[in-house]
């Protein structure tokens, strides 16, 4: 709309002054909530655009400006394609850094959190993000963990949320329970801590029951998720097919499951090996004699300080305690040893293996290191694919007499026999291939009632305890006489008591514990004396959701409102960083997908599409403080403002790539956005003016940028459109300068497209352009100017023209000339002629209407 009545004041200043700019325009946008999503009476089609919110540690830092930069280029370019975009903010704002650094500066982690959001918030104003402020939350709120504890006790209603006693793994340093995504070869992905195993009782999330739906599901994400990031959730949920066998213990009524994918080698099982600190090796080790009970005591202990990472180790001897029991083979009845050892983890399968130690290296260095039977079941030696006998040769292709094939046997060599092969001393599966043999010893153990066709995964249950004070309370009452007992939803939330008097140190305990006030209460059911649990949930069940939060953020009746899921959700742009692919969004999927089975959602996957950004480093390292080559974001942003640091690094490459600060100009970056703003200031056509009327080839560069930039920004190509804006601008200032001067309708033209897309970048800028040309703000709202169709097609190509390589002229034609009127006007061309001098002309390449390349001799 054009500007009648100036609501904004004009400056006088011909400099560009970003500072100014700042100040100017941040109050307008504040007051004017232009941001603002969902407005009543707004039909335009919806777009929902998120950041992963941001952990308040401290002020905002190099990172942040390059994630919610790239963020908010993705909301900006909705906007003005049409759309009513969804751009929230809020923060993660539990967690053990909060409750470490209060306890290391004395104060309650309260203090410590919302001080850092106050920060931040000051931070993400100078940043000029377009966030939906009327949405903020922050997950350590009680208005938000309230739903939380409401989301916990739906699952424990279904059986999904369960307590259960078991080898965890442990953080020495923070005193914690930690999932097994939070362990990173072997420590504690937050502290670095060698992590441990100890037996406690915890709350689990039954992740496992949607194993399968969470793998299949990736193929709804293939094209519009990073292929990286969808590999390693597959990796890490780990389907494996084979068969769950029984096998019967002798003394012991209650069979053995074990799970393998290789049921076709158990005639090769020659003894069992049981994770030594699972409940079935205590259980087995306590019907032993002393001396065995006090081996598998000591040796327990030992284990108990070893990683997983450790235990998996192929190149670490191999340890054990036989445990005076026997297993008994169910194909062929044999009676198998059973030894305890560390190699086998407790939470693989059901924490036992049947060891054929001829085709399993693992097994093979066991079996050898306690000289126990070697027996071969594959005969590696044998062709496996045709009807005629396939004879094996060498890489020259010659025969290999049988007495030069590799010798089968595994026990001499110390190299167990893993390849494809045939059956052999396997009774009725013997002559069959692998595949076959797979499916006959599953068909046989089903016919007996001893086994069945099983699948395994790598995935395990979500464990959610945590013993530390700044997380969400666990809504159960522990009762005496009722047992377990949900919190009523009526007296949600439970509240964290106040942090004074309370001793936050980790010492293996939740500080829960000692607030006696607060933890004995009466039982809900039959009010007697009762505790409360003292532990506290893992926060990624507060980010496992907080999507859905924002659609009802200041509604303190329900957690989400399904109406509002169906209008926004789910998320269609998801940025973030990669360092979260398995933790967060597997469990945000897995989330999502439990709400859709109660019929909260109808979807199944929280975010279609994602974008993740790569990190800002300086001269080719991680920064830190420690390393003095910290950036600091507040310094950048003051030295050369908002647009200028976004800019550089929307220019700096794909957002997938990391950025050395470096290598990158944020001066550079001003000069440009100065260059800008002074076209938009030289302008001296009316709004009004008819654009037809202007330079046409300006106009065709204007209108070229408005055509392309929709897939560039869709494809994230952000850099390409920055240096596309760069060209435009070149092109405008000299049309200003040389022709057809500052009045021309395709220079005023040039300048608004300009202002119109830099706004994706550089708002501040793109603001004070947009009012300089003599509109109202603001420009974020303006819809996508149309390209004209008429000014996409060439007039005229440069064809290249080539004598032996080497450039020699160029020449403007049609773009529907022929190669043969291509060719002719080549040979014509003066500079050609002369290059070509003498020389014999014996070839002449013609690509029309871009190449001629003319070869000589002589």
């Amino acid at each position: 709309m054009v500007n009648e009545q100036e609501s904004v004041p004009r400056p006088d200043a011909d400099a560009y002054d970003f500072a100014a700019i700042q100040e100017k325009w941040l109050p307008v946008w504040e007051e004017r909530e232009l941001f603002r999503a969902g407005r009543e009476g707004d039909t335009r089609p919806r777009k929902y655009v998120l950041d992963m919110f941001p952990y308040p540690s401290g002020d905002l830092h190099m990172g942040h400006a390059e994630a919610f930069g790239f963020g908010d280029i993705s909301a900006r370019y909705w906007r003005h394609q049409g759309f009513d975009v969804l751009h929230p903010i809020g923060w993660d704002s539990f967690g053990l850094p909060a409750e470490n650094a209060a306890i290391k500066r004395g104060a309650d982690p309260r203090e410590w959190t919302y001080a850092n959001i106050a920060q931040q918030k000051r931070s993400f104003r100078q940043y000029a993000p377009s966030f939906d402020w009327s949405r903020e939350l922050h997950t350590s709120d009680p208005e938000y963990y309230k739903w939380n504890q409401w989301l916990f006790l739906k699952l424990y209603e279904q059986g999904i949320a369960y307590r259960k006693a078991g080898q965890v793994n442990w953080c020495p340093n923070d005193q914690t329970v930690l999932a097994n995504e939070q362990v990173v070869d072997g420590r504690c992905e937050r502290c670095g801590a060698v992590v441990t195993k100890k037996a406690l009782t915890q709350w689990y999330f039954r992740v496992t029951d949607y194993a399968d739906r969470l793998l299949d599901d990736l193929n709804q994400l293939e094209g519009t998720w990073p292929s990286k990031v969808v590999s390693m959730q597959r990796n890490w949920i780990g389907r494996s097919s084979g068969a769950d066998v029984e096998f019967e213990i002798e003394g012991r009524d209650e069979r053995v499951t074990v799970f393998t994918t290789r049921p076709d080698t158990l005639y090769g099982a020659t003894f069992m090996v049981v994770a030594v600190d699972s409940p079935l090796a205590a259980e087995l080790a306590g019907g032993a004699s002393a001396e065995v009970q006090r081996n598998f005591e000591g040796y327990l202990e030992s284990v108990r300080a070893e990683s997983d990472i450790d235990r998996l180790a192929t190149d670490r001897p191999k340890t054990g305690v036989f445990l005076e029991r026997y297993a008994v083979n169910p194909l062929n009845g044999e009676r198998l040893p059973i030894w305890a050892s560390d190699y086998v983890l407790a939470d693989y399968g059901h924490g036992a293996i049947m060891a054929v130690p001829a085709h399993d290296q693992r097994d093979l260095d066991f079996a050898r290191a306690f000289e126990l039977p070697v027996r071969v079941v594959v005969d590696t030696n044998a062709p496996v694919t045709g009807v005629i006998p396939v004879i094996p040769t060498d890489a020259d292709g010659n025969a290999i007499e049988p007495d030069d094939l590799p010798p089968l046997d595994p026990a001499s060599t110390g190299v167990a026999l893993t390849g494809e092969g045939r059956l052999i001393n396997s009774g009725p599966l013997d002559g069959l291939s692998k595949s076959n043999a797979i499916r006959r010893a599953i068909e046989i153990l089903d016919e007996r009632g001893t086994g069945r066709a099983a699948k395994n995964f790598r995935l395990r249950d979500w464990l959610i305890s945590r013993q530390r004070f700044w997380g969400t309370p666990i809504p159960i009452i522990h009762c005496a006489d009722c047992g377990e007992v949900p919190v009523p939803e009526s007296e949600l939330p439970v509240r964290l008591p106040d942090a004074a008097g309370l001793d936050l140190k980790p010492k293996g305990t939740s500080p829960l514990g000692a607030a006696e006030a607060w933890v004995n209460v009466a039982c809900p059911k039959c009010g007697g004396a009762a505790k409360r649990d003292s532990d506290t949930m893992d926060t990624f069940v507060d980010s496992s959701w907080y999507y859905l939060r924002y659609l009802n953020a200041n509604d303190d009746t329900r957690a989400f409102d399904p109406a509002e899921a169906e209008k926004w959700a789910p998320v269609d742009q998801y940025v973030g960083g990669v360092e979260h692919a398995i933790l967060h969004l597997l469990y945000s999927r897995f989330i999502t997908k439990v709400l859709f089975d109660l019929g909260y959602l109808r979807f199944t996957e929280p975010f279609t599409s994602l974008l993740n950004q790569g990190m800002v480093l300086m001269d080719g390292s991680k920064m830190s403080k420690s390393k003095g080559n910290l950036v600091e974001f507040a310094s950048e942003l003051a030295a050369h403002g908002t647009d200028a640091l976004r800019v550089t690094l929307a220019f700096a490459g794909p957002p997938e790539d990391d950025i050395d600060w470096a290598d990158v100009s944020p001066v550079g970056s001003a000069k440009f956005l100065a260059r800008a703003w002074r076209v938009a200031h030289d302008v001296t056509s009316a709004p009004e003016v008819d654009w037809s009327t202007g330079d046409r080839a300006l106009r065709r560069a204007s209108h070229r940028l408005l055509a392309d930039a929709p897939g560039l920004a869709e494809s994230y190509k952000f850099n390409v459109i920055v240096a596309r804006l760069m060209e435009l601008v070149n092109l405008t200032r000299k049309a200003i300068d040389q022709g057809p001067g500052p009045a021309d309708a395709a220079v005023r033209e040039a300048a608004e497209v300009t202002a119109m897309i830099l706004d994706l970048f550089a708002p501040f800028t793109a603001e004070d352009m947009w009012q300089r040309l003599g509109y109202e703000p603001s420009v974020a709202l303006v819809p996508w100017r149309k390209a004209d169709p008429a000014l996409l097609v060439e007039d005229q190509v440069t064809a290249i023209v080539q004598v032996d390589g080497k450039v020699r002229d160029r020449l403007e034609v049609s773009p529907k000339v022929s190669a043969d009127e291509l060719e002719r006007l080549a040979r014509d061309s003066v500079a050609v002629t002369r290059a070509i001098g003498e020389r014999e002309i014996v070839n002449v390449i013609v690509r029309a209407p871009k190449l001629v390349n003319i070869a000589t001799r002589g």
